[in-house]
């Protein structure tokens, strides 16, 4: 991880990380396909979701290890915008 203290950084990771996420598991299960079809957490429309999560898992890092709370404010921003666009969109 990049270790550096700004907001616009952390924007930017904010944007990246699930953005990478989603677009390896819509790669993952369009060649492997989806394991269970029926899963509640694996339908299509709860991708964006579980790439969420993994904003959450940088954002402790930034903030409890490294202690970079301006970072980790831009990524919880972004986690935010995610979450009101995901629920509006559903």
């Amino acid at each position: 991880m990049v270790k550096k203290d700004n907001w616009f950084f952390g924007i930017f990771i904010g944007i990246i990380v699930p953005a990478i996420i989603l677009g390896l598991l819509y790669l993952g299960f369009k060649f492997f396909g989806t394991p269970y079809q029926k899963d509640i957490l694996l339908k299509t429309k709860n991708i964006p979701l579980i790439s969420m999560f993994f904003n959450m898992i940088v954002f402790r890092y930034y903030m409890v290890n490294l202690k970079y709370d301006k970072t980790g404010r831009g990524i919880l921003i972004m986690t935010i915008a995610y979450a009101i666009l995901f629920f509006i969109n559903i």
